[in-house]
């Protein structure tokens, strides 16, 4: 019974070494958890005009009416220094109503529901909607209902 005993404290001392072996009480912490970057750096956002589709900074995005094929932004030149393209990473990938296109420039920018997405220059904090403008075809982009 007493060899038992002192077997079964044995097991347990074993145990609890083995824990303290692999981390548990070791001088260095954990790493942190690995955050994973967003797919698309979209995200929908607040304004006094209402919900509207954001980059990851919180800024406004608009859409150009003259961009209805799906396929290209005809933003380029001087309009593309007001009206900022949201750049798309080398590596993005088109998920859901979201999609990539390649601008003349060959560099890539972001489409929702095929429409190039970009801020305006004049836009200075997040919710900012001030380049909101259907007279001259520019309106904000809105999540989908």
């Amino acid at each position: 019974m007493f060899r038992l005993g002192m077997m079964m404290v044995a097991a347990v001392l074993l145990s609890a070494s083995g824990a303290l072996a692999n981390g548990h009480g070791s001088a260095e912490p954990p790493p942190p958890p690995k955050q994973d970057t967003p797919a698309v750096p979209i995200k929908i956002s607040q304004t006094k005009r209402g919900t509207v589709l954001a980059d990851s900074r919180g800024m406004t995005l608009y859409y150009y009416d003259r961009d209805d094929s799906g396929k290209k932004s005809t933003c380029d030149g001087k309009c593309a220094e007001k009206w900022i393209p949201l750049a798309a990473s080398d590596t993005a990938k088109a998920t859901g109503d979201f999609t990539v296109i390649i601008r003349s420039d060959h560099s890539r920018m972001w489409a929702y529901r095929y429409r190039p997405l970009y801020t305006w220059h004049e836009d200075k904090a997040p919710g900012d909607t001030n380049g909101f403008d259907p007279a001259n075809l520019w309106h904000i982009a809105r999540p989908a209902n």
